[in-house]
């Protein structure tokens, strides 16, 4: 018993000397902005989300960002010499925390006055990247609206 009692001392000072401050150990990985509690960035920081048709994603204000669905697509397709590029359209909504859902077409091309972008109470998002097929991931960038 008295041999056992220097190698748990050890034992336990080895582990208090391992964690970081908080119990976490240096090398463990951080805890997301949902596990910590902090909204996953400030209002005014620049957030780029890429979402597939139906996804959604939580703004740091607590509001979302609905992709809906993909209205139109005449791009050209890749490797293939075309007249004209061609546009695609998708339908997004903003939902402020507890407020009314707004809805909005966003485009690839802004030829012809097409939106690529839009304002949605402090935010502005503009679509930003569009991949092809029936049901395209979208990949929209969102900053604060005066910018």
């Amino acid at each position: 018993m008295a041999r056992l009692a220097p190698l748990l001392l050890l034992a336990l000072l080895t582990g208090c000397v391992g964690a970081a401050p908080g119990g976490r150990a240096p090398d463990a990985p951080r805890p997301t902005a949902e596990e910590s509690g902090m909204p996953a960035s400030t209002p005014s920081a620049p957030q780029t989300v890429t979402l597939d048709v139906g996804a959604r994603a939580a703004l740091a204000d607590g509001s979302q960002l609905t992709y809906l669905r993909l209205v139109n697509d005449s791009r050209c397709p890749p490797d293939v010499q075309c007249v004209w590029a061609g546009d695609a359209e998708i339908q997004v909504r903003w939902q402020a925390a507890g407020g009314r859902a707004q809805d909005a077409a966003l485009h690839t091309s802004p030829l012809q006055g097409r939106q690529t972008a839009v304002t949605f109470g402090p935010h502005r998002v503009a679509l930003e990247a569009l991949e092809r097929g029936i049901a395209p991931k979208a990949t929209l960038r969102i900053t604060p609206a005066g910018d």
